[in-house]
């Protein structure tokens, strides 16, 4: 594992030696090319900090080609200027998207810069020290904003903390500690099975383990790292046999996409040591396999190692990873009771610049036999996806025009074959608002919508729409059963979302506008190489090649069904039988 990232990171130290910016007169100079944009960031990400990561690794770790290169270091000595030319006056950074002068960027790359400062502290070599100088001046900066600055997100809370704990480190400031407590003091946002907030498998779950982790040593606070081992055994149950990890049902931007598990690593690998945890031990290994680079600023899997030379070693105890269960994650989480206090939380069901995550400690079930991996999922548009083999059945979704877009399953349930899933959704009408409650504009020539207080308005003619679905283990695969009675006469679409790498084929389907397919009648088959699934249950009950407020994704084959309420749908999925899923 070490030797493979020495080698990732001598590969990556080249591609950023191409992008850096050596021309003196432009804006650029010292800095690093972002590909995707053209510009030269200072962020954790796709900034100059992280090509600074892998250059100091190199310069500082004997193993390197460029151990102590000095055209190197000539290298990270101009973009050590760059990224201070590049903080802002109150200490912070603007990463390039949305966040301008953002506290809790700013303490992304804190974790990373500080580590990298560490590293590089640590090696005897006089001709480093102007480096150091400025990489501890643009720390020694951000202390103002880490002090005192915000967040957005439940993982930024984490983020701040391991920042407020390497400040603290460095410059031994209890004000940091105070402040770090106050983050602290809010509580963990994490089940008992191990699920935070976000239900970011694909990304911040792993940023909230790992900057947990860093703040329990950081800030001499052990009990930091019980959640994250929550998580980390959670984690276990949410990766499908390729190694992608489970993102169908997240709160995130990871929703949907493929994500692996090498954001994993170090956490795993640094509990697997402290606990002599085999489990552990076995993911770390799974995770490390998937490491192509040492990865960004804030989480560089080399930096960490060469700061923790114990990292490296081979883990002497192992356990074999399951490879067949079924599971409900947040089974027995009291969720509804937490619901019932939102309003007495005062806040009104509004939150700036951020979302409320509601879906927290949803159930999801997990069910895996070897190549076989499948998920049934609650408060989300998907409500089931499965990989078999190579074939990667991305979501199966509900959606009708009753309230435009998906309908959301909200309550899951065992039943002897699988399980039972509902979701309801109302919609009404809202009457005039009473005459001594109309503002003054009301009366006047102009009386703007925005200023009428709609919460006056009585409810008229409410509606509700209510779906169960029977999610059903089979012999040689799956039966989708789904019902709904009233309100009549609505337009309901069923999507299949597959991969783009696979075939279609069989089925009579019709193709659409939008380049995908009204499935009517027949058995359809989709296969990738050796593997494959077929489907029967197609109809074209209407004409509709997409439902309102349902974004269908992009480079996806998608198939559609059509049907009218009231219905009674039955859909059978049969996997190609060398790799057929039994429990």
């Amino acid at each position: 594992m070490y030797r493979q990232l020495v080698d990732s990171n001598d590969k990556a130290v080249q591609r950023g030696i191409s992008r850096q910016v050596l021309d003196p007169d432009s804006r650029y100079y010292g800095g690093t090319i972002d590909p995707s944009t053209g510009i030269a960031w200072v962020n954790h990400t796709t900034g100059t900090p992280t090509d600074m990561c892998y250059w100091g690794a190199a310069i500082a770790n004997p193993d390197s080609i460029f151990y102590r290169d000095e055209d190197l270091l000539n290298r990270l000595q101009l973009a050590s200027e760059y990224v201070l030319r590049n903080q802002h006056g109150d200490g912070s950074i603007s990463p390039g998207w949305t966040n301008s002068h953002s506290p809790p960027d700013t303490a992304f790359l804190v974790v990373g810069y500080a580590q990298l400062y560490q590293l590089l502290q640590q090696q005897d070599w006089e001709p480093l020290q102007s480096v150091l100088n400025n990489m501890r001046l643009f720390l020694e900066r951000t202390v103002p904003v880490l002090l005192t600055g915000g967040c957005h997100t439940p993982n930024h809370r984490w983020v701040l903390c391991a920042a407020l704990g390497f400040l603290h480190q460095l410059f031994d400031l209890e004000e940091a500690v105070q402040r770090a407590e106050q983050w602290l003091a809010e509580g963990m946002d994490i089940t008992p099975d191990g699920e935070w907030t976000e239900r970011s498998n694909g990304i911040y779950s792993a940023v909230s383990d790992i900057m947990l982790i860093h703040a329990a040593r950081l800030l001499n606070r052990p009990e930091l790292l019980d959640p994250v081992r929550l998580n980390l055994r959670m984690m276990v149950y949410l990766v499908h046999p390729t190694g992608e990890v489970v993102t169908d049902y997240s709160g995130r931007q990871d929703l949907g996409s493929v994500h692996d598990l090498s954001p994993y690593y170090l956490p795993y690998a640094i509990l697997a040591r402290l606990d002599g945890d085999p489990i552990f031990a076995g993911m770390a290994d799974w995770a490390g396999e998937m490491l192509t680079d040492p990865g960004v600023c804030s989480v560089n899997a080399l930096v960490r190692l060469l700061l923790e030379p114990v990292l490296q070693q081979a883990r002497k105890a192992r356990d074999q990873l399951p490879e067949r269960y079924e599971i409900i994650l947040n089974e027995r989480f009291v969720r509804e009771d937490y619901l019932q206090r939102v309003d007495s939380a005062g806040h009104h069901g509004h939150i700036s610049h951020s979302r409320l995550h509601t879906d927290f400690g949803a159930p999801v079930a997990r069910i895996r036999s070897g190549n076989t991996s499948a998920t049934v999922m609650t408060e989300v548009p998907s409500f089931f996806a499965l990989r078999h083999g190579a074939v990667r059945l991305l979501a199966v979704q509900l959606a009708s025009y009753f309230n435009p877009g998906y309908v959301p399953m909200q309550h899951m349930s065992r039943l002897p074959a699988g399980y039972c899933l509902t979701g309801e959704q109302k919609k009404g009408y809202y009457g005039p608002i009473p005459d001594s409650q109309l503002p003054e504009t009301a009366r006047t020539a102009i009386s703007p919508w925005y200023l009428l207080p709609h919460q006056s308005r009585s409810l008229t003619h409410e509606q509700t729409f209510h779906v169960q679905t029977e999610v059903l283990r089979t012999e040689n695969g799956w039966t989708l059963k789904l019902a709904g009675e009233q309100p009549e006469q609505i337009m309901v679409q069923l999507s299949f979302v597959f991969g783009s790498e696979g075939e279609l084929s069989h089925g009579e389907m019709l193709e659409t506008d939008e380049g995908h397919y009204l499935w009517k009648s027949g058995t359809l088959r989709y296969s990738c190489g050796d593997d494959w699934i077929e489907l029967t249950g197609g109809e074209v009950g209407h004409l509709a090649a997409t439902v309102r407020e349902a974004r269908l994704p992009d480079k996806c084959k998608v198939v559609l069904v059509n049907f009218m309420t009231p219905f009674h749908k039955t859909v059978n999925i049969s996997l190609s039988p060398s790799m057929a899923l039994k429990l």
